[in-house]
């Protein structure tokens, strides 16, 4: 499993890349393999806010529809449009190529309550 060490993680299996007051946002890497395919991803639109521990989208699969859960709150800058066409990226590359949300944080503290990445593969071996 990849667990890139300069991410935060949340209990519902999004990561999170922070970018001075923004944030980038996706699904783990353990959450795409347990997912399955991914054939169609649904994100909010730009301009939306998002709260924390709150639903913004959600992930197909061949097995499963999935709830992405917004690990801090704040307001949706940037979407990847290429997850339109491409939702396999999603399983090809969690961490490059399928960013889902660029969010303008509102408080960044929240960051915070995330986990490392090594408490992030301490609960992921547990489940």
């Amino acid at each position: 499993m990849n667990t890139p060490k300069e991410l935060r993680y949340s209990e519902e299996h999004e990561w999170v890349k922070v970018e001075g007051n923004e944030v980038r946002i996706g699904i783990t890497d353990f959450a795409q393999s347990e997912l399955g395919d991914i054939v169609f991803v649904e994100l909010p639109e730009v301009g939306d806010e998002i709260t924390a521990d709150e639903p913004f989208g959600s992930v197909e699969s061949v097995k499963t529809v999935s709830e992405l859960y917004a690990p801090i709150s704040g307001k949706v800058i940037a979407i990847n449009e290429d997850l339109d066409d491409s939702p396999e990226f999603v399983n090809e590359s969690p961490y490059e190529k399928a960013w889902m949300i660029v969010v303008e944080a509102s408080d960044l503290g929240e960051i915070d309550k995330l986990m490392t990445a090594e408490e992030y593969e301490a609960m992921t071996k547990e489940d």
